[in-house]
């Protein structure tokens, strides 16, 4: 009955420690996606344009204002260098340049207020998922083509297939074909992006052959900050993570992931003090029986492992089982946790390495809770022991 119990609590500890990973892990996972869903995770810019003052004459003395200049568009300076030097770094998946200004979409009388992205679909592509998030048309863009969002598609009234007109700043009125509508999620966004091919949008915003920013994206999302501040150190261009330009964000999904560990340790503790309890117990209550095991001859160390055995079989059985415990909480959750138009509310797995991970780690906390018991059973004398 004991050992029926101490088995129970590890496979709860075990089931909580499972299934809590692998709803937190799924849950920052589904923000992660909603955040690049329409972003990259560190953007390069043209570095700031600032005022300097005029040199004078030694000895003179003058007061000067240094009003911050407005930030015109410009190109990042050497642009197609920078993004191989880029490409080449450790842990980076891609980089992609893109052209974009502000611009207008005019059909008929009716004008919107747009972004104009100049892309190179093939990087782009890998970055934001634009042909998955396709709800009519498709990806593929010519010259002449353009792909709008849906709230932009709904305020102009436009489908696949109709003409839009693109006005820019730098004077540029192209008529574009409407190829593909996408929903990125975001309203403003929708409303706002529209994408063409980059060597299109270069003259239209009037950036012959240059690029407003590079996007980039990496294997550790959470590198970003790090990658971002060297990448500004060695090419001089401003760059900017998504840890830093989403700081609110960030600091949930940090607050997470300690609130995670934090679980996953204090119920560890409680697995490794409820082993320890049943032992010492299971010591004291068995006293006679190693009296007579001791005088019949078996040796210190064979009662020490007896008890560490008995320990790192209770943790792996009972890791086990928990985790077994935790595939059906997780099925059961993922059964009933959905939105209205029955989706899942986030998609949530668990992972095999977690698994073996944390059976290893029940088996070595099994060990060590009974250390101490067993010690004590193998320091106990034959005599003393039998007499009680």
């Amino acid at each position: 009955m004991q050992t029926l119990l101490i088995v129970t609590g590890v496979s709860v500890g075990v089931s909580v420690i499972v299934f809590m990973s692998a709803l937190l892990t799924g849950l920052q996972a589904s923000f992660l996606s909603r955040i690049f869903a329409a972003q990259a995770q560190v953007v390069l810019e043209p570095p700031d344009e600032v005022a300097r003052p005029l040199r004078h004459a030694p000895g003179t003395v003058f007061l000067t204002i240094s009003v911050k200049p407005s930030q015109r568009l410009r190109s990042i300076d050497q642009w197609q260098k920078v993004s191989a030097l880029v490409q080449r770094l450790p842990g980076i998946l891609v980089a992609s340049p893109m052209a974009s200004g502000a611009a207008f979409a005019v059909r008929g009388e009716v004008s919107k207020s747009v972004s104009l992205m100049g892309i190179e679909p093939d990087r782009f592509y890998r970055i934001v998922d634009l042909p998955g998030k396709l709800v009519r048309g498709t990806s593929t863009l010519e010259v002449q083509d353009i792909l709008i969002g849906t709230q932009l598609a709904s305020d102009l009234g436009v489908d696949i297939g109709d003409k839009l007109r693109v006005v820019t700043g730098a004077g540029a009125n192209v008529e574009f074909t409407i190829r593909g509508i996408f929903d990125l999620g975001n309203k403003g966004v929708n409303e706002r992006n529209t994408y063409v091919l980059l060597h299109t949008a270069q003259p239209m915003i009037g950036l012959t052959n240059g690029v407003t920013s590079i996007d980039v994206t990496m294997r550790d999302v959470y590198r970003a900050e790090d990658v971002a501040q060297y990448i500004a150190t060695v090419t001089g261009v401003k760059a900017e993570s998504w840890i830093k330009t989403n700081a609110d964000f960030f600091s949930v999904v940090n607050s997470q992931k300690i609130s995670n560990t934090a679980i996953r340790l204090f119920v560890g503790i409680s697995v490794v003090f409820g082993i320890a309890s049943v032992l010492v117990v299971s010591v004291v209550q068995k006293s006679r029986e190693i009296g007579i095991l001791r005088a019949m001859g078996a040796s210190r160390a064979q009662i020490l492992r007896l008890f560490l055995l008995q320990g790192a079989i209770v943790g792996f059985v009972g890791s086990l089982i928990g985790s077994g415990f935790a595939y059906i909480m997780l099925d059961f959750w993922l059964a009933y946790a959905r939105r209205p138009d029955g989706t899942p509310l986030f998609l949530a797995e668990i992972d095999t390495r977690l698994v073996v991970a944390t059976s290893m780690i029940a088996t070595a906390s099994g060990i060590l809770a009974a250390l101490l018991p067993a010690l004590r059973a193998a320091r106990l004398e034959p005599v003393v022991a039998i007499r009680g």
